[in-house]
């Protein structure tokens, strides 16, 4: 039995960076990064987006050039699942039949996208956006001719294949159980513009409107029928409605958790030299409350990962990073600071017909977070208003002839 000091479960951004972290803080023993997938560390935000319209090849989109690993002496188990963990033992098992002791162990292998679970579900032609095989199967099928997509969910995965597809000049049909687009990340005003963006495209969007059946024919999609009965024809599906974490065997082993799996300020789960980063860890996050949350972006992976090598190595430092987050749609970037969770009152900064405007979440009279579109500079600004809980009138805060930073 192989034995590495850390084993690194995941090779997605939290898993790569906890590699680069350890390094970085002067860890010169033994590394494993194992992994289901078959590449090499690579970024998951371009699978909807650049990569899914064909703009940006598979090796722009690789974390760090291969010879970086090799020359770390980070070692890779790739297309190996992790399936059980023994925390006295310290041993991890492997889904190639083999098993790894550990001195210290991160998770961070992420989730699995949700299925539909109607009639019909399984037929091909469904697909969802996680991972490199699923955006190469995606793209296969509409350079095979698929023509026409219905989009179940108006999330940003949802929303951001959509643009793609419409310029790949795909009929793309939106399908969303809210009451608006983004609900579950942006407010009304937001979701209004981004709304009539996609409909300005050609996109038809199904609000307020759920899936009773995949049909098919010959075992491939043919069409998807909604809750109103009717029947949208189609060649492809796509399912963007969150994820599953992929936590079974911590909680196997006894970890704490319910929707995920706990860990503390330093990133560690309940059991014994196991940490957990990005998606699949829930935390008490500074800038929700300390609302017990997970956190699915870049940004969260990242930070944890820096948090638990630190703390491997000796250096306590509790996670208390400013949450970000970005969407491209279209010609529109969106960018994100905070989290409007709870928010009471919210601030139109701009006109959203210009295509360049804000909108600021207040909670209690203070800043909790900003959606700016095609607006870097109160993106950039409005960064330091998050970490202060800046108390700011309302009035001040829309008058885009003062900027941001002028305010603090």
């Amino acid at each position: 039995m192989e034995h590495f000091d850390v084993v690194i479960v995941g090779s997605g951004h939290g898993g790569a960076q906890a590699a680069i972290a350890l390094r970085q803080a002067g860890h010169e023993d033994s590394i494993l990064i194992a992994s289901r997938d078959r590449n090499p560390p690579y970024e998951r935000p371009p699978l909807s987006k650049d990569y899914l319209a064909g703009e940006k090849p598979f090796e722009k989109i690789l974390i760090r050039p291969e010879k970086f690993w090799a020359e770390r002496n980070v070692t890779f188990r790739l297309g190996a699942n992790a399936n059980e963990v023994d925390p006295l033992a310290h041993t991890l098992a492997l889904s190639d039949d083999t098993k790894v002791t550990y001195r210290k162990l991160i998770w961070a292998a992420g989730g699995d996208a949700r299925r539909l679970s109607c009639p019909g579900a399984d037929l091909g032609g469904m697909h969802t956006i996680r991972n490199r095989r699923d955006t190469d199967a995606l793209k296969s099928e509409i350079e095979a001719g698929a023509k026409r997509a219905v989009i179940v969910g108006a999330g940003y995965i949802g929303l951001e294949a959509a643009a793609v597809l419409r310029k790949m000049d795909c009929a793309v049909t939106v399908v969303e159980m809210q009451d608006r687009v983004l609900a579950r990340v942006a407010g009304p005003e937001l979701s209004a513009f981004y709304a009539e963006e996609h409909r300005s495209h050609g996109v038809d969007l199904r609000l307020e409107t759920g899936v009773e059946r995949i049909e098919g024919e010959n075992g491939r999609v043919t069409g998807v029928t909604l809750s109103t009965g009717e029947t949208i024809p189609c060649e492809i599906v796509i399912v963007g409605i969150g994820i599953v974490p992929s936590v079974g065997p911590l909680i196997a082993a006894g970890a704490a958790g319910s929707n995920g799996v706990d860990v503390d300020s330093f990133c560690r789960t309940s059991l014994d030299d196991v940490y957990a980063i990005g998606d699949c860890a829930a935390h008490a996050n500074p800038y929700a409350g300390n609302a017990v949350i997970r956190l699915e972006s870049v940004q969260n992976a990242n930070d944890m990962a820096s948090v638990a090598a630190k703390s491997i190595m000796g250096d306590k430092q509790d996670y208390d990073a400013v949450p970000w987050f970005w969407s491209n749609q279209y010609d529109l970037r969106l960018q994100t600071v905070g989290l409007s969770l709870g928010h009471d009152a919210c601030v139109l900064r701009g006109d959203p017909a210009e295509r360049k405007f804000s909108v600021i979440y207040l909670k209690e009279g203070c800043v909790i977070a900003l959606d700016c579109v095609n607006n870097t500079r109160d993106y950039a600004q409005g960064r330091k208003l998050v970490e202060t809980r800046a108390e700011i009138d309302p009035a001040l805060l829309a008058d885009t002839t003062v900027a941001l930073k002028e305010m603090i």
